[in-house]
């Protein structure tokens, strides 16, 4: 059995009860490198770890052999985790990871995870939906190519007030900005990027359309990060918890 399993944001006391009793009971833990490592610590005595990270332009392995990894994995032992950041589900090809299992004809399970599209933004006192300010959310990927020859990104119907949540767009994030102006979004709506979400590391950097760019380069913000655009940044001021007292102004 193969367990697709979401680790959370990083916080480790977001990890799910299934996923920490999957893990300690794997006989192989096929890690990224967005998993918490602290979840490691759980396994039991004789588990073997794996790392199959990626970051921007270093990955470890890529995709197609992360499932041959897996699917051999699953033929040499009794009770694999494939333990992914977030939820394996949302931008964390479990769904390829699946597939390729399926065709093998390798039993598995899907074990979600607590995304960072929704608890990286509370973390930071950014509530993706609220009363009277957004009443729907997307999340999209950051990482689409810039260049890319056709888009798989529908700008177009990001006009509206609702609130949008970028994953792993940190160092493409000139490109949605500038993206999103063009299609008619005002300079000044709000915007944040948060760094490291849910850590003891995680920083915020709030700003506008028109300014988050610089804010950002001039914070130096590490990986991973995600960016939130919306007027539910604005609640950041009275509902900011986790990191303390700061700066939150968007001017």
């Amino acid at each position: 059995m193969v367990y697709l399993t979401g680790a959370g944001p990083g916080d480790i006391e977001l990890l799910t009860l299934k996923a920490l009793r999957v893990v300690r009971e794997a006989d192989v833990i096929i890690y990224d490198r967005l998993a918490n490592p602290e979840i490691l610590k759980e396994a039991k005595e004789g588990c073997e770890l794996v790392y199959v990270g990626k970051e921007d332009g270093k990955h470890t392995l890529p995709q197609d052999q992360i499932n041959e990894v897996i699917y051999q994995k699953a033929l040499q032992y009794d009770t694999v985790v494939r333990l992914k950041g977030g939820d394996p589900l949302v931008f964390g090809r479990g769904g390829e990871e699946a597939a390729f299992l399926k065709e093998r004809r390798i039993a598995y399970e899907f074990i979600p995870g607590v995304t960072s599209a929704i608890s990286v933004p509370a973390y930071a006192g950014i509530p993706v939906t609220h009363r009277g300010v957004a009443v729907s959310f997307r999340v999209v990927t950051g990482h689409e190519t810039p260049n890319k020859a056709q888009s798989q990104v529908d700008w177009e119907s990001m006009k509206s007030d609702e609130t949008i949540v970028f994953l792993m767009g940190l160092h493409n994030l000139h490109n949605i900005v500038a993206n999103l102006l063009r299609i008619g979004r005002e300079a000044d709506t709000p915007v944040a990027v948060i760094s490291r979400g849910t850590t003891p590391e995680q920083r915020t950097v709030v700003g506008t359309l028109g300014t988050i760019v610089d804010r950002v380069r001039e914070a130096a913000l590490p990986t991973p990060a995600l960016i939130v655009v919306g007027r539910v940044v604005e609640l950041r001021g009275v509902l900011r918890w986790y990191e303390g007292e700061g700066e939150t102004s968007l001017q």
